[in-house]
């Protein structure tokens, strides 16, 4: 009798397997994905997390999965810090971030510049490069000196951002607001060099850069 209810049960788990297998499979890999994010999550200390607020524009962990939003992972403390205070001073101009930007203490400016740089860079994975103007960007970087302020392999460095595997739609509206004038740094270098390209070369440039892989910390 045993054996035969062993064997039901056995039948029974068999039919499910057949008809529901791939559901089952999919709820466990969410289930596992939703309790390794939990994890990760309260590893960063209890909730809510100061840079909760960021996740939705710039993605977990400042990895950002929307070509129009940057991502903040990795960029250089000193970069973030300083933005943070542009925003606050309406010195940089973006709806979202100056109402956010002018309620943060300096100790919480810190705090997120600090958080975001130690968060590993990564790829833009959802962007797919047209070879041409991946190609003509590449040389264009190369002769505008963009090594010189954004390091040798375009990872950010002190007051300058890493532009490796940035957003594409992110990278044009930079160039496009440096070229006008709408935005500006100390350096005026980023104005000069945005203004002598075309649009064209501008969207070159940036297909190239968001193209470009990260070195991952």
């Amino acid at each position: 009798m045993k054996k035969l209810i062993a064997l039901g049960v056995l039948a029974v788990i068999a039919l499910l397997a057949a008809f529901y297998g791939r559901d089952l499979l999919g709820l466990y890999h969410l289930q596992n994905y939703i309790t390794t994010s939990t994890e990760a999550y309260e590893a960063e200390g209890p909730w809510p997390h100061l840079t909760d607020v960021c996740a939705g524009c710039h993605g977990t962990r400042g990895s950002s999965l929307h070509q129009r939003y940057p991502s903040l992972a990795a960029q250089p403390a000193q970069y973030l810090t300083t933005q943070l205070h542009n925003f606050a001073k309406g010195q940089r101009i973006f709806p979202n971030m100056q109402p956010l930007a002018m309620t943060l203490s300096e100790s919480e400016i810190q705090q997120i510049a600090d958080y975001y740089s130690r968060q590993p860079a990564p790829d833009n994975a959802s962007f797919r490069a047209d070879s041409g103007l991946q190609a003509s960007g590449k040389q264009l970087v190369a002769t505008r000196g963009c090594v010189a302020c954004h390091g040798e392999k375009l990872q950010g460095q002190g007051q300058f951002p890493r532009l490796a595997g940035q957003g594409y739609e992110y990278l044009v509206a930079q160039l496009d607001a440096f070229a006008s004038g709408h935005r500006s740094e100390p350096t005026g270098a980023m104005k000069a060099m945005a203004a002598a390209l075309s649009a064209d070369e501008r969207k070159a440039v940036a297909t190239y850069l968001a193209s470009l892989a990260t070195q991952n910390k």
